[in-house]
């Protein structure tokens, strides 16, 4: 049963991948969902902000309402990031 993990990961071949490349490939996986997970709701909330009548095409107005709503997005995405993973070294520190 202790195998189970390394097995199922090399695609049960009988091939056993090391419990760090598993947790490489987990870490890749949660990067990934959470780059999606930014860009929808991103997307969601400009969108709202921005866009007051859908049509076939942007207006200059909202071409730059959504440029600047997606950067002070990414600027508030990166804050909070940073400032969490500064907690977080300083949490594993105390240990």
């Amino acid at each position: 049963m202790d195998n189970f993990g390394s097995e199922f990961a090399a695609g049960g071949s009988g091939g056993k991948m090391d419990a760090g490349t598993i947790m490489e490939q987990v870490k890749v996986q949660i990067a990934v969902a959470n780059a999606q997970e930014l860009l929808q709701r991103m997307t969601d909330k400009c969108f709202k902000k921005c866009i007051g009548k859908p049509g076939s095409s942007l207006d200059n107005s909202e071409q730059k309402c959504i440029a600047m709503c997606m950067d002070r997005y990414m600027d508030a995405w990166n804050t909070v990031s940073r400032t969490y993973n500064s907690r977080l070294q300083r949490e594993r520190a105390r240990m």
